[in-house]
């Protein structure tokens, strides 16, 4: 099974789309040099923002133009 599981994700944000959309951006983020805010083991960084998201290291903005 795949861990965090969807169901743990969606409590931390308000729908499936903010949630794909802030792992993206922040998979951008280490992609240029941001440090992991998690001791996750994967070297894959979608998963090591999903499991940022999990545990609650980064928040986002909705505004009017998309999500910060």
């Amino acid at each position: 099974m795949i861990e965090p599981g969807i169901n743990s994700l969606l409590e931390k944000v308000d729908s499936r789309y903010t949630m794909v959309v802030a792992a993206a951006k922040r998979a951008r983020q280490l992609t240029e040099g941001a440090n992991k805010l998690t001791d996750c083991e994967s070297d894959k960084l979608v998963t090591i923002a999903i499991n940022e998201i999990d545990e609650g290291k980064i928040t986002y903005i909705r505004t009017k133009s998309g999500i910060k």
